[in-house]
């Protein structure tokens, strides 16, 4: 079993910044890809962004390729999200998640354990 938790959401203005952080505690010594994803009100969840366990292996969604980055910590059992240039349509509950699998990530998959999800707000 995995816990994750999401922190670092908020409000900020268009052309801000924010990092969200996901804490994994449980059976962390198992191989998890991270993935994050969004949902916005009235819109379906999609992926934003994944990293692999082993190599850092990335994928972006295009929306926010060149804005975000995603980068992990497996000493602290950490993933981040930075995300840089937010736009109002960037607005949306973010939520991270884990693939069991030690090789590569794709948002294409079904993933196994979900945070809880954490707001983020772009607006003026």
């Amino acid at each position: 079993q995995l816990q994750l938790v999401e922190s670092g959401g908020g409000l900020v203005q268009p052309g801000g910044s924010l990092r969200l952080s996901c804490a994994a505690s449980g059976s962390t010594s198992n191989f998890y890809a991270i993935g994050w994803f969004r949902q916005a009100p009235g819109k379906e969840r999609e992926g934003v962004t994944c990293i692999s366990y082993v190599g850092g292996r990335t994928d972006y969604a295009d929306s926010v390729k060149g804005r975000f980055t995603i980068s992990r910590d497996n000493a602290k059992n950490t993933v981040y999200l930075q995300m840089n240039s937010l736009k109002p349509e960037d607005t949306a509950v973010y939520y991270c998640a884990a693939d069991r699998r030690p090789v590569g990530c794709s948002l294409n998959v079904q993933y196994d354990y979900w945070g809880q999800g954490i707001q983020v707000s772009v607006s003026s």
